[in-house]
């Protein structure tokens, strides 16, 4: 008995010789059950890709977390994103004061926190290997120089009158915390002042609930005693806060460890907006930072790593921290080593720097001014004519003084001929030139006038400020 073939052979041997080949030569491709992606070959061997939506989610889902991780590296939370609210307040921007405790009292933490705060563990870890607190204790400056800058400062330029002289008095009497509480009695004053003169009888300012005053007094005796670890969720919150000014008083800031003021201060440059970092850096930073040097002759490795933190948002350090210690007047010399020594290790945008060089060029001058300049002229910019030409002024401005300036002035003075020598007109040349004949240092004005002498003319005689404006800041966006 003869058996049939099967029906397949036979439609498979019932095709054209041609075609069979064809069949034979190419490997058949295999369908998967999970395929997610279709090739579309159109005449031309033009090919598109058609992604399923599960496909896409994933992608998006893989997309958001790295972004989430990039962020979480350089210091951002998703906290920053939210609007601010106020505990005592109405409306929109009003939170319940038994909603707001009942979220204080939570004590789960969001994962992504987590992660930014072991990130952050290991960069302390990191930074503690490779510190040496040399450069920041500022043993070259003796207590022998302090007193001469002192002496120095107390004397009254000859040619002027006594209004222009000024006496540097160092009061240690009230602490910090004296400070922050005049503060604020001083601000609510002015509220109380308002709220008096307002016609209407139902604008009393509303008050906190006992509650969360309570609560906030248990976190400022969490951060007196903090070494490591979370820190209470009631504090995460504060920079995102309306009302957060009174809230941190109630911590007693005066009492935080300095771990503790590292984390606050990490909190406020990664969450809080531009005036709220600028305000908490000029009245919790600052103080305890020249306290601590003014104590212990140093500076401590956890307030060292708070200044660098605060440098994220670069214009509010300037605004809350260095443009207030320079105007204060009283800044020693060792607290402008310090800080001038992290300056210089940090990356700082040549617009920033160039602002705030401006603001230092035209205080009245004390040693400490001389340091910060030093050192922002030492980073090299490409800087605007502007600032070029406010840093000569500065300098001409003791072309007549009869005082013979300390080392600080002409070390700061070499510095700026050798970096901007070439950058400089005829004019501000025997500008400068006449005042070094003025103020005459043994070993550095000869070695300033060298440097006057074998620079370059850029600028002929009938280039104007405007195209100089523009050719430096042409230099500076090229080396940004």
């Amino acid at each position: 008995m003869v058996k049939k073939r099967p029906s397949s052979t036979r439609s498979h041997h019932s095709l054209p010789l041609d075609e069979e080949v064809e069949q034979s030569r190419l490997a058949k491709q295999k369908k998967t059950s999970g395929q997610s992606v279709i090739m579309n070959v159109s005449q031309d061997d033009e090919s598109s890709v058609v992604v399923d939506d599960r496909t896409s989610k994933k992608i998006l889902s893989i997309a958001k977390k790295q972004q989430d991780e990039i962020g979480m590296e350089l210091g951002y939370a998703e906290v920053a994103k939210r609007k601010q609210f106020s505990l005592s307040g109405s409306g929109e921007s009003g939170v319940r004061s038994e909603e707001m405790h009942e979220e204080l009292q939570e004590n789960e933490d969001d994962p992504d926190d987590e992660n930014a705060d072991l990130k952050d563990e290991m960069i302390l870890e990191s930074e503690r290997k490779l510190w040496d607190g040399t450069d920041l204790n500022a043993e070259d400056v003796t207590e022998e120089e302090e007193k001469v800058m002192k002496e120095f400062m107390k004397m009254t330029p000859q040619g002027e009158g006594k209004s222009q002289a000024k006496t540097v008095i160092f009061s240690n009497q009230e602490s910090i915390y004296d400070k922050y509480m005049e503060a604020l009695a001083l601000k609510r004053a002015e509220v109380d002042d308002a709220v008096s003169q307002s016609q209407t009888a139902d604008t009393s300012s509303p008050q906190l609930d006992e509650r969360i005053i309570a609560v906030y007094k248990g976190v400022g005796e969490v951060m007196s005693k903090y070494r490591s670890g979370k820190i209470p969720k009631a504090f995460k919150v504060l920079p995102v806060l309306l009302d957060w000014e009174p809230l941190l008083f109630l911590t007693k800031p005066h009492q935080w460890t300095a771990a503790a003021m590292y984390q606050a201060t990490r909190r406020f440059s990664a969450s809080a907006n531009e005036k709220i970092a600028q305000r908490f850096y000029n009245l919790v930073l600052l103080p305890r930072v020249r306290d601590d040097i003014q104590e212990y002759k140093k500076l401590n490795f956890f307030l060292y790593m708070a200044l660098k933190k605060a440098l994220f948002k670069i214009g509010a350090f300037f605004k809350g921290f260095l443009l207030p210690l320079c105007e204060e007047g009283d800044c020693t010399l060792r607290e402008a080593v310090i800080i001038s020594s992290i300056l210089a290790k940090c990356s700082i945008p040549v617009l920033h720097s160039s602002a705030a060089m401006l603001k230092i060029a035209e205080m009245q001058w004390n040693g400490a001014n001389s340091i910060f300049l030093k050192t922002f002229f030492n980073k090299k910019y490409a800087l605007p004519f502007r600032v070029i030409d406010a840093s000569v002024h500065h300098f001409l401005s003791f072309k007549d003084d009869q005082r013979n300036f300390p080392v600080l002035w002409h070390q700061c003075f070499l510095t700026f001929v050798q970096r901007y020598k070439n950058s400089l007109s005829n004019e501000q040349k025997e500008q400068l030139m006449r005042l070094a004949q003025r103020q005459y240092h043994a070993h550095i004005t000869p070695m300033v006038q060298r440097e006057l002498q074998v620079s370059i003319n850029k600028f002929p005689e009938n280039y104007t400020q405007k195209e100089a404006d523009d050719e430096n800041m042409s230099e500076a966006s090229t080396m940004n």
